[in-house]
């Protein structure tokens, strides 16, 4: 008989489920893509009820279920810091204590209560380590036998940054950072002074870093003070914050705004107001703080371990120009992130955890071919050709259905070459924060206008953000500095010198978007102000069809890369169904939608009737 183990990760941002079969990942989704709430928080029922019809079992199959921390530790972290702080944070105290002593102090009752919506059945509830779900997610399905374990992130219970070592099925770990010390949470203090929003808006920060002037008088000035006033960083990674400057420990923000106006000179800015010049330098000099971090710790984690390989996981590894650096640097042979690398993440992580340290079962072998155990991350909901017609018949929406995926591939790449913009929807459902060519809008990364035309009319989200490109992995070194692969999406690495254009005069002096929108390499729509592009290689072995329609718009028009950006519009989830790729393909400027096999164009299509403002419906990010 088969084991099953299920993982839940709840209660505080990006909830998830996911499911092993023998150890093996059989699926994982976010709850906020069945939801549609941006980071849904809530127990992820509707995930745990795709995850087990996914395998076709019950809950009463369960050997386990885990949770990705454990309450009683937060619990006594959350009282400690209270006290340790009084009098100060009495309103925050006010608002979080009743909830713990009503509820999450309860949280196996709760559990309980949640899963037995599943259906009946009480298997057993395991409560590993916030940081311990994080390893385990990061070692287990890489494709190393021995590796440092980095995790970073905000906070768990009390652990900020830990350093382990995996070996076979153990993980040990060797050193521990804990709150209220976090480069996480330094990180998230930024975000929110640059006026983004908390657990969200911290990829918009590292997107900003590029549009400072490196080297400028001011940045080199904002460095000094972060590290002067803000953190006492010590040369093995770990780092005092000075706790007088923020207000996260026991306030309602991120940090006390007076004194870091006083410091910088520089009011908070706030959301959606315009970016100034002092912002963008700003960002770059936190950027590369943290990325000074990250290296410091690697190099400690070297030492401590021995290894030649480093996995990582915890919201701060989805810092991928930080992780790009961290390749380059070659402290480590290589590196592996956790493509689901935050707390939705701890999902899985804590289902692996429960395999192989609670019920001891050692690692299979690396599947003949495979990159890692993740399975390119495919692992959400898949729909068949029948599922697409019904969409087509349901909605009345002219189509042409393709006999042969070839011809829709040699279609669809000519499109992009007309420089037009395709919703790409195939197989399963990505994990993580980044589409990866399942459920993905495309374009064509030579078209100066694609950029803009993605940002304003197709995401309608910020028009300084750059866009991301997917490329054939047998390609990789013919237009990037890069010489592995990087399915997730994780790596940021400079565009090829032989593909770039001199800048003009007085580059970065010039405006923001005037900069932008400078052409600076033979691919303008992914090429970032600083010539860098966060890359994803694309494997047959993993997504065939995606390679195929890759590499047959390298064949048709001599550039086997696509611009490849996360199929939704700002504030909503990733698309998860066919019906949800519609609405978003109706909804947008979008030119044309490939749902399977079928192919929509938007001229033709019938008008799409909604009351009110539909913008309306999403939180901005």
């Amino acid at each position: 008989m088969a084991e099953y183990i299920l993982g839940i990760s709840a209660y505080y941002h990006d909830s998830a489920a996911a499911l092993l079969r023998d150890g093996v990942v059989v699926a994982a989704a976010h709850e906020e893509r069945f939801s549609r709430k941006k980071h849904d928080a809530a127990f992820p029922r509707q995930a745990a009820a795709y995850v087990l019809a996914e395998a076709g079992i019950e809950l009463s199959e369960l050997a386990a279920v885990a949770f990705y921390d454990k309450p009683y530790l937060k619990f006594e972290r959350l009282l400690e810091t209270y006290h340790g702080f009084a009098p100060s944070g009495l309103r925050s105290f006010l608002s979080a204590i009743p909830v713990w002593i009503k509820e999450k102090l309860f949280m196996k009752k709760m559990l309980r209560e949640e899963l037995a919506e599943l259906g009946p059945g009480k298997p057993r509830i395991l409560f590993p380590e916030h940081h311990l779900s994080h390893a385990a997610s990061a070692f287990y399905p890489s494709p190393f036998d021995e590796a440092a374990i980095l995790t970073i992130d905000g906070v768990g219970e009390w652990s900020t940054t830990t350093i382990g070592v995996g070996r076979g099925k153990d993980i040990t770990f060797l050193r521990e950072l804990d709150f209220p010390h976090s480069i996480g949470l330094l990180y998230s203090a930024f975000t929110y002074y640059c006026g983004f929003k908390v657990n969200s808006g911290e990829y918009k920060l590292m997107g900003l870093a590029p549009y400072g002037i490196d080297g400028s008088a001011r940045v080199l000035e904002y460095k000094a003070k972060i590290l002067e006033t803000l953190v006492d960083l010590r040369p093995d990674g770990s780092m005092l914050l000075n706790m007088a400057y923020f207000n996260y420990a026991t306030g309602l923000t991120m940090c006390r705004d007076a004194k870091w106006e006083a410091l910088f000179g520089l009011p908070r800015r706030l959301g959606e107001s315009e970016l100034g010049q002092e912002h963008m330098d700003l960002a770059l000099a936190i950027q590369q703080v943290t990325e000074e971090v990250v290296l410091r710790l690697a190099q400690t984690a070297r030492e401590l371990t021995g290894c030649k390989n480093l996995v990582m996981a915890g919201g701060v590894a989805l810092n991928c120009v930080a992780n790009g650096k961290l390749l380059r640097d070659g402290i480590f042979d290589d590196v592996w992130i956790q493509p689901a690398a935050g707390d939705a993440g701890g999902a899985l992580g804590a289902a692996l955890a429960a395999w192989h340290i609670w019920a001891g079962h050692e690692r299979t072998p690396l599947p003949e071919g495979a990159l890692d155990r993740m399975a390119g991350s495919y692992l959400g909901p898949q729909f068949t050709r029948a599922d697409a017609l019904r969409l087509a018949s349901r909605r009345e929406a002219p189509h042409t259905l393709y006999a042969d995926f070839g011809d829709l591939c040699a279609v669809v790449a000519d499109l992009l070459a007309e420089g037009k913009v395709v919703g790409w929807f195939q197989g399963r459902m990505e994990y993580g924060p980044r589409a990866l060519g399942g459920r993905s809008i495309l374009g064509d990364p030579r078209n100066p206008e694609m950029q803009k035309k993605l940002n304003l009319k197709i995401k309608y989200r910020e028009g300084f953000r750059p866009f991301a490109p997917s490329v054939a992995a047998e390609a990789v070194s013919d237009y990037f500095i890069q010489d592995r692969p990087s399915p997730y999406m994780l790596l940021v690495a400079p565009v090829a010198e032989s593909l770039r254009f001199p800048l003009p005069d007085g580059y970065w002096q010039m405006p923001m978007f005037d900069r932008l929108y400078v052409n600076r390499s033979k691919l303008p729509a992914i090429t970032h102000v600083d010539f860098s592009a966060r890359i994803q290689t694309v494997h047959a072995g993993t997504n065939p069809r995606y390679h195929q329609l890759i590499t047959t718009f390298g064949a048709r028009h001599g550039c086997p890369v696509v611009v490849n950006t996360s199929f939704n519009v700002r504030g909503e989830p990733i698309v998860c169904t066919p019906e949800d790729a519609y609405r978003c393909f109706m909804r947008t400027e979008m030119d044309y939608l490939v749902v399977g096999d079928c192919l929509f164009a938007k001229e033709g299509q019938p008008e799409y009737a909604e009351t009110g403002d539909w913008r309306g419906e999403y939180e901005l990010d």
